[in-house]
């Protein structure tokens, strides 16, 4: 997998100009954590001490949302992701299920849309037994998440990004719409968007790099490069490093119950 990896990931250097991220600085970008917290903070530890091997670069890591739902902890990724942000540069994007999980405070069909789609385990993963959670109705459940979900949690989850421009790149959750501008995009695009704009030929300004969409691979098809690698599901989850105009990867990958390190190198 990793030569595949290392394949996709080399731009054909027959290019006359590659994408780059402005000069000095590298970035690390996350995909979708999904409440996988031992992968996150095992990708946490492999940054930090990635980017202390060289302190002269200017660091921010950039979480591409979708940091809840699905996986066993998220409240544990959501308290390790504020943790971290003291710490050093970072930034988070907004992703489908932060909205999905913000909106169901207050909109019951939500919740329910919610609860069907991974947030179940995020509700679990602050503190409710499961017998308990069994015994609610709908609109008890809501206001047991209101009681049991800080404030704080609540507004670090709505104070995240919908966009980030670096450089040649452009971060975002699910993409963009190819036929809007990057100054004239929709949110629901930028944490929604799937078919139109993976299928999309059309030539962009920017590479885009998004997660939502699962590949088995980090997927790079010039104009878009695909970092969800399903840590929920693969057991796979995906930093992709930018600086100047090369590009590798640190991934925290489960393998006999114990997650472990591997990179790539650019060449």
């Amino acid at each position: 997998m990793l030569s595949s990896i290392k394949k996709l990931l080399r731009p054909e250097r027959a290019q006359q100009t590659l994408p780059a991220v402005p000069e000095g600085e590298r970035y690390y970008v996350i995909g979708d954590i999904h409440g996988c917290l031992d992968h996150f903070a095992a990708l946490a530890d492999a940054i930090d001490a990635d980017a202390a091997d060289n302190a002269a670069y200017n660091t921010t890591v950039v979480l591409l949302g979708d940091l809840v739902d699905r996986g066993p902890d998220s409240a544990g990724v959501i308290a390790k992701a504020r943790e971290w942000g003291e710490q050093r540069s970072l930034r988070f994007l907004a992703g489908n299920h932060e909205e999905m999980f913000l909106e169901s405070f207050s909109d019951l069909e939500m919740l329910r849309h919610f609860v069907k789609h991974g947030g179940r385990e995020t509700i679990l993963s602050y503190g409710i037994p499961k017998k308990e959670y069994r015994e609610l109705t709908l609109e008890e459940l809501q206001d047991k998440i209101g009681e049991i979900v800080p404030q704080a949690d609540r507004d670090f989850l709505a104070s995240f990004e919908e966009m980030i421009i670096a450089g040649d790149y452009v971060f975002a959750h699910a993409g963009i719409d190819p036929s809007r501008p990057l100054d004239d995009q929709r949110r629901k695009d930028l944490l929604w968007i799937r078919e139109r704009f993976l299928r999309s030929t059309e030539p962009l300004s920017h590479v885009i790099v998004h997660g939502h969409t699962i590949f088995e691979d980090v997927e790079d098809c010039g104009t878009r490069i695909g970092i969800d690698t399903g840590a929920f599901r693969t057991g796979i989850l995906t930093a992709l490093v930018l600086e100047g105009s090369a590009r590798r990867t640190i991934q925290a990958v489960e393998k006999d119950g114990q997650i472990h390190i591997e990179k790539t190198e650019d060449k």
